[in-house]
């Protein structure tokens, strides 16, 4: 997603953002378990645990609101980066390629056994993996209907790699057309957003998107009519892309993470006792949308502010796992989703059960990655730069060199 260096603010020299590359790693961490979850949570997904762990749901609910939001900030950020190294128009070609390509080769390759096998527990479908492929998978609509019903060809998880591209892609050509505003607005933004209302603007923006958009537009990750989302997600890049250099931001964040992260934990707990009641008339509703917009905002500044304080230190960890947490992104949920159905019917405990697939799934892609970054013609393929193929560096040694 962005292999690129993450520079930090400055008007003299660019220096590495170790700690927006630890909140990208992290929230990527976050992600590959959130979907593990998904897996013992009572909530729709695309296959099921025979252990239903409802004592999980407050954990998932605690991490639903922001997670992806942080992620697309980050990216927001790490594009107004890449402007410093590249014409706007030399971006939108390099972030074409290393997008695009991921997210082709994922539909025709990765995703396609994720289908399979929710189709083979939903409805016991017959044949096999190739005769499902070669007769549904590219049926470009929707398939198997009335349950489950679902459009193939997919992209299930790599809706986030499509969505980040048709931002870039919009930022970029918003960039072409008009090269000074972003300047002009980083200007006018950066002062309101370096105060006290840093924590209150963007919460409230985010509890009118909940309020407004989310009842009329609900979740698809579809691309075409998902409203909320969009509101969302494209929000919170643009923000990154704004406020990447604005120092007196990110210094807010610090200074204000501690009282963040305890209106967080007040707001997530209102929202919480809250959600029983969504049935009820408008002030519980919008008592509910406002207490969600502030959990999220608040959550996200505090990952930063908390972020800017104390991930400030490189390591050789840090260099390796920025450039494999895009393929472990592309590989993780199909390998979820084949560990997880080949264990069904073992008679495994959910803790033993949610062991094997959370560390096969970390062996899946760790495996995945050494592979890919010592085959040249691979490394595009998981969004990484094309090099010559040669003889794999040790850790260390790549640290070194990338410095």
């Amino acid at each position: 997603m962005m292999q690129e260096s993450i520079a930090q603010p400055s008007d003299v020299a660019p220096a590495r953002r170790v700690d927006l590359d630890w909140v990208r790693i992290g929230a990527f961490g976050l992600l590959i378990l959130y979907h593990v979850g998904m897996f013992y949570v009572p909530w729709n997904w695309h296959i099921k645990s025979v252990h239903a762990v409802t004592a999980l749901e407050p954990l998932m609910l605690a991490l639903n609101p922001w997670r992806l939001a942080l992620l697309f900030l980050v990216s927001g950020v790490a594009t107004r980066f890449m402007l410093r190294k590249t014409a706007a128009g030399a971006l939108l070609r390099s972030r074409s390629s290393r997008l695009l390509i991921p997210l082709v080769f994922g539909m025709l390759v990765i995703v396609p056994p994720q289908a399979y096998i929710q189709i083979v527990e939903a409805l016991g479908y017959p044949d096999g993996f190739l005769d499902f492929y070669l007769k549904h998978y590219f049926a470009f609509g929707k398939e198997f209907c009335p349950k489950p019903c679902i459009i193939l060809p997919t992209w299930n998880h790599l809706w986030f790699v499509a969505y980040l591209w048709v931002y870039t892609m919009a930022l970029g050509l918003f960039v072409l057309a008009i090269p000074g505003a972003t300047a002009w607005i980083e200007r006018w933004l950066a002062p309101l957003l370096s105060g006290v209302w840093l924590l209150v603007v963007p919460s409230l923006l985010f509890a009118v998107f909940r309020l407004t958009l989310l009842p009329n537009f609900p979740s698809t990750h579809a691309l075409f009519g998902d409203w909320y989302n969009h509101a969302l997600f494209a929000g919170v890049f643009l923000l990154g892309f704004l406020l990447a250099h604005a120092a007196s931001f990110w210094e807010a964040t610090e200074r204000r993470r501690w009282i963040a992260l305890v209106l967080a934990v007040a707001f997530y707990a209102l929202w919480l006792s809250l959600r029983p009641l969504s049935g009820s008339g408008m002030p519980v509703r919008l008592l509910i949308g406002i207490a969600y917009g502030f959990y999220q905002w608040l959550c996200i500044v505090a990952v930063l502010g908390f972020a800017r304080r104390w991930l400030t230190r490189d390591s050789a960890a840090r260099r390796y796992l920025t450039d494999a947490i895009f393929p472990y992104y592309i590989v993780h949920q199909t390998a979820i989703i084949v560990i997880a159905h080949a264990l069904r019917g073992s008679g495994l405990s959910a803790g033993l059960e949610a062991a094997t697939i959370i560390g096969g799934t970390a062996a899946a892609c760790v495996v995945t990655f050494e592979i890919v970054r010592r085959v040249g013609w691979l490394r595009p393929l998981f969004g990484l730069r094309r090099e010559a193929a040669g003889p794999a560096m040790p850790m260390r040694a790549r640290g070194q060199a990338a410095n």
